[in-house]
């Protein structure tokens, strides 16, 4: 069982758009996502912030979801609710071994659904740059919205082991290795280094898509 017929196209359905900032007086790496979904803002607001939806394309989530609470994704990130206008936009801390950033998600209604923007902040160090590039986070985000997009297709639970093992399969290195092209154009578009990007974007693409020692 594959999670995608066409894994190129799914993947064509994100805009990636990277851009540069600053917090705290130091530069910060933005990465920035699009996609529109079949869906109402309702709904897919409904599927972001509701914690017995989120493990439904996601994972498992814990914690107080209203402003200024602490929440925990199991076995990944945790933070602090920042803002929250339903149904149109919150902000989180996203904190991993120590180091926080800031995810920022706003829907916007039109066409025929809803559009959702995810914008990742973070002070990305320049040698985990030069070796990954935006497709570090960027990619992963790609799994995220994939999943969404699932769910909400379907109203079905995205199985846990197959979101697992999908990126070893070759629909799952197709659609991976689209998103890592994406991430790379992206970075290029905002007048990074062309080699030096497409050699990150290899590098993305390798960290996703290789089964772990042991496995």
């Amino acid at each position: 069982m594959t999670l995608l017929d066409d894994p190129i196209g799914t993947a064509g359905l994100v805009t990636r758009e990277l851009r540069t900032g600053e917090r705290g007086g130091a530069p910060t790496r933005i990465a920035i996502a699009r996609r529109e979904y079949r869906a109402d803002a309702d709904d897919l607001w409904s599927a972001l912030t509701d914690p017995q939806r989120i493990p439904r394309w996601f994972l498992p989530i814990s914690g107080d979801l209203s402003v200024g609470g602490r929440y925990e994704l199991t076995g990944n990130a945790s933070g602090t609710v920042e803002s929250c206008d339903p149904p149109r936009s919150f902000a989180i801390t996203w904190e991993m071994m120590g180091a926080p950033s800031w995810v920022t998600i706003t829907l916007t209604p039109g066409g025929e659904g809803t559009e959702l923007e995810l914008v990742h902040e973070a002070h990305v160090p320049e040698e985990f740059w030069s070796v990954y590039g935006p497709g570090a986070v960027g990619i992963g985000w790609d799994g995220a919205l994939l999943g969404l997009g699932l769910h909400l297709d379907s109203g079905d639970t995205v199985d846990p082991a197959l979101a697992t093992t999908f990126p070893l399969t070759e629909e799952g290195r197709a659609f991976h290795r689209a998103a890592a092209d994406g991430w790379t154009e992206a970075a290029i578009a905002a007048g990074e280094d062309p080699d030096a990007m497409r050699a990150a974007g290899d590098g993305a693409y390798a960290f996703y898509t290789t089964a772990p020692e042991g496995s």
